[in-house]
């Protein structure tokens, strides 16, 4: 039975390459060919039902057993002649003539291949065939591919095409209304402005922190305006009245960020007491306490779909909640450093968290890791993402990159310049966002201005071509 097992195994598994020539280890032993010719003429088929010890020759000698010395006595093979290749690379089986009958003369790689070369003794660059013999196709003998890097699509370039000031502090949040008409600043002088969108004027300032002012949201639901700041304080805006209607108390520090969940009547804010919390916006009552967080909750963002509620943190965490339950689902722990930004993009189903350490990518619902973002070695204090799939990250160094979210090709590095009067110590960027029509980038700085970008119009691919290179793109995945 062994016999029969050993028979049909060579010919299933090696029947393919049974045409090359054998050599047995101890055929000088028993007077077999003259050991001279390497290559013995003997062929041995398949469904023989004798146990044979197959060797297929190489062209690289070695001695009989570990601890010989190699010597031409000692040695179990020699380099094949010139002729001995030649008349290897003539002799194919049928189906191999068959498929090389419109050569004129054998290749290379022909010869390499018939010689019974392994893989490892390959000079570099050359590709292993695939041998064809009866059908069979032996995937161990297959060249593996290189993988190849997708070729990011083409973004034009942003550019700075106004600055506009009022603010005598940090412009620390900032955010865009609904109707693309008007968008909101918070800033560490205390105050809230409203500024036109299109024309840069401001048409409101609102007082009534009593410290920085580091978070700011419009509603789409209701004419309202939430902000948070250093005070602990989280407030509702009525826009029709320019006047603060609800207070929402509870947060032991300061309130970091906060975010409205876009289906139902619920605002979710973070602080530096390590906790989130969900406020029914009508009644202002505390429904949940996400506690969990081991250091200060530095952003949080909300979404329909579960999970619906994401936190960033100083502990280095990113956690999503289950906001029926009020309680953690999945806890990820890939960053070193603090999260400090959030974002979720606009049609996928994916986020995107950013550290000093890297910029990473995520996928719902579950947070596998897809991709790592490096380059961007600052501390990121905001992430934008629109549908076009630009990413943009600001950092605390006034440095903002932006990125191909498929593929995470840095296309563009902007550093504006501060404002006149100002230190070169004063540019960051705290907050930035796109607006509605997500033609128009707008980042809140520390030299107390807000700056608006948009797309340069006369660029095309051949003026800014990629400079891709694949060797720059290789992100460490784990």
């Amino acid at each position: 039975s062994h016999k029969v097992k050993m028979a049909v195994k060579l010919r299933t598994e090696y029947g393919s390459v049974l045409h090359m020539p054998t050599l047995k280890e101890n055929m000088r032993e028993k007077g077999g060919p003259n050991p001279g010719d390497p290559y013995g003429q003997k062929q041995y088929s398949g469904n023989q039902g004798q146990e044979l010890e197959y060797l297929i020759t190489g062209t690289h000698p070695y001695p009989p057993g570990p601890g010989v010395a190699l010597t031409a006595d000692t040695k179990v093979q020699r380099m094949p002649s010139e002729s001995a290749a030649q008349s290897l690379a003539v002799a194919l089986p049928a189906s191999q003539s068959r498929l090389d009958a419109n050569r004129t003369a054998a290749g290379v790689g022909d010869i390499y291949r018939h010689a019974g070369i392994s893989e490892r003794s390959q000079p570099p660059g050359m590709s292993v065939a695939m041998v064809e013999g009866g059908g069979n196709k032996n995937s161990a003998l297959m060249a593996k591919k290189a993988p190849t890097m997708p070729k990011p699509q083409w973004h034009p370039p942003w550019k700075l095409y106004r600055v506009i000031s009022g603010h005598l502090g940090w412009v620390r949040c900032i955010a865009v209304e609904p109707g693309n008409q008007w968008f909101v600043t918070g800033s560490a002088d205390r105050t809230i402005k409203i500024w036109d969108l299109a024309s840069g004027k401001l048409k409101l300032s609102l007082t009534g922190h009593i410290s920085t002012v580091r978070g700011v949201i419009v509603s789409a639901r209701s004419p309202y305006l939430f902000s948070c700041g250093e005070d602990k304080q989280v407030k509702c805006w009525d826009l029709e009245y320019n006047k603060v209607i609800r207070h929402y108390h509870g947060h032991l520090s300061a309130v970091y960020g906060l975010d409205l969940h876009p289906t139902i009547d619920v605002l979710v804010t973070c602080s530096r007491d390590s906790t989130a919390r969900i406020w029914d916006v009508r009644t202002k009552a505390s429904v949940h306490t996400l506690s969990g967080h081991t250091n200060a909750v530095a952003t949080v963002k909300c979404q329909a779909a579960e999970p619906q509620v994401i936190t960033g943190s100083h502990d280095t965490t990113i956690r999503l909640w289950d906001l029926v339950a009020g309680k953690t689902r999945v806890t990820l722990t890939n960053h070193k450093k603090s999260v400090r930004a959030v974002v979720l993009h606009p049609r996928h189903y994916t986020f995107a968290s950013g550290s000093p350490d890297n910029i990473k990518q995520w996928k719902f619902p579950d947070g596998s890791f897809i991709q790592n973002l490096p380059g961007h070695n600052a501390i990121i204090n905001t992430l934008a993402v629109n549908s076009d799939g630009v990413l943009v990250s600001g950092a605390d160094n006034g440095t903002m990159h932006l990125w191909d979210w498929r593929t995470g090709y840095n296309f563009q590095r902007v550093h504006a310049a501060v404002q006149p009067g100002s230190l070169d110590s004063e540019s960051g960027i705290f907050a930035c966002v796109f607006d509605q029509s997500e033609s128009r980038l707008l980042t809140a700085e520390a030299d107390k201005t807000i700056k608006v970008y948009k797309e340069d119009d006369t660029a095309t691919e051949e003026t800014h071509p990629v400079s891709w290179k694949p060797e720059i793109i290789k992100r460490k995945r784990f």
